[in-house]
């Protein structure tokens, strides 16, 4: 079964009309983008586009053998114009299939958003899952689903849409999972590439043919990966969009709670409302043993509050402890910290702060607490398949 992209961009097309932003004035050439909207072996249009005959035409193809038109999601402004031949769009009820005599067959796949999802499964038996923009599957129960070969989604905008195939089965290691209706939420090129690849999919230009059950290239989601930052430099939001497309994460709190320091309670909430429903969160600084569990992946935020943490239990802001042993208790904590991680067979992400490249502290604890953030900065990043510095909300990738 092969799928020809006529569009992969947001309904409204990208660049957007009259958009002045940073990401439209750069989605030129190769890097713009027509609504999306999907051929099936010439035969079925899984969404009804302006300009739909000219986008095929420039793919090296023609509408003249569609037999059938679907729509999945509301189309806002004036309907579109049905071009000579092709037979008027339709959209199948929730849960109900439509046979082709092509051999597909269509199955309506219900959504928690207005719209309809189509799971077309080919006359070869492959079968894909095409998600209209802003819609994640409703009703899904784990084992009740058969893996897709390829998915096309809202993979930016409904990351979460992601994480409930993969928690029931329907996304599995081998789907291509294709990323459509782009906006400009993300600038075009490297970034785009990136922000996908950390999800497990990605994107391809207009006018692309895909055959289904064909693609091995899934990119590899890096399984140990720590982002650095400064302060308010958007690290932890990195982060947490590094996992938002799989489900069941644990999110580990390395801060905890502080009684009756408002300012804290408030960055503590506003971290939980950013985090997906489906995530569970523990507070704790004992590393070592999650490291050691199998399980889903663990976001830990962040490495610096549990230095802290160890340096307080080992004595190290004062001088005579610290030459008395607390030194050398610190570097077993953190080489057993780091031990378990290259060890650990679980997806792990984690936070810390860059704090090597300010002022240097006025005081002897805050030049050791720098001094040994880095230390553990280092022997963590030695670990990890994949190393990001974030300044300013973009995301520098240093190895990976």
């Amino acid at each position: 079964m092969d799928v020809t992209l006529l569009g992969t961009g947001a309904p409204v097309g990208l660049p957007r009309p009259q958009c002045p932003c940073a990401v439209c004035a750069s989605s030129l050439g190769a890097q713009a983008r027509a609504a999306t909207a999907l051929l099936v072996d010439g035969t079925m249009l899984l969404d009804l586009t302006p300009g739909a005959a000219f986008a095929a035409a420039r793919a090296g193809t023609s509408l003249g053998g569609v037999r059938q038109v679907l729509l999945s999601h509301p189309h806002d402004g004036p309907a579109v114009e049905v071009p000579a031949g092709l037979p008027q769009p339709g959209r199948v009820p929730d849960g109900r299939e439509l046979a082709l005599l092509t051999g597909h067959r269509v199955r309506a796949v219900a959504l928690d958003a207005p719209g309809t999802g189509y799971a077309v499964t080919g006359p070869d038996g492959q079968r894909l899952l095409y998600l209209p923009p802003g819609g994640a599957p409703a009703g899904l129960e784990e084992g009740t689903a058969q893996t897709y070969d390829m998915v096309l989604a809202d993979v930016v905008g409904r990351p979460d849409a992601l994480a409930k195939l993969r928690s029931v089965g329907a996304v599995g290691p081998a789907t291509d999972v294709v990323g459509v209706h782009l906006d400009h939420d993300v600038p075009p090129g490297a970034e785009l590439r990136r922000r996908l690849a950390a999800a497990g999919a990605r994107a391809v230009p207009d006018g692309t043919t895909l055959t289904v059950g064909a693609y091995q290239g899934a990119p590899d989601v890096p399984r140990r990966t720590l982002v650095l930052g400064g302060a308010r430099s958007g690290k932890s939001v990195e982060a947490e969009r590094r996992l938002e497309a799989f489900p069941g994460v644990l999110y580990v709190a390395t801060g905890g709670t502080r009684s009756g320091d408002a300012e804290w309670a408030a960055r503590v909430a506003t971290h939980r409302e950013r985090r997906p429903g489906s995530w569970r969160t523990v507070e704790t600084c004992d590393l070592v043993p999650l490291l050691r569990e199998t399980g889903p992946p663990l976001l830990i935020d962040c490495l610096s509050l549990w230095l802290t943490d160890v340096m307080d239990s080992v004595g190290a802001w004062d001088d005579a402890e610290w030459a008395g042993g607390g030194e050398r208790a610190l570097r077993d904590r953190v080489a057993a910290l780091t031990a378990a991680v290259r060890a650990s067979r679980r997806t792990v992400v984690a936070v810390s702060n860059e704090v090597g490249s300010g002022i240097v502290p006025a005081t002897a604890s805050g030049r050791r607490y720098r001094d040994e953030l880095g230390r553990l900065n280092t022997a963590f990043a030695a670990e990890c398949e994949q190393v990001l510095l974030v300044v300013a909300g973009q995301a520098m990738v240093l190895r990976g």
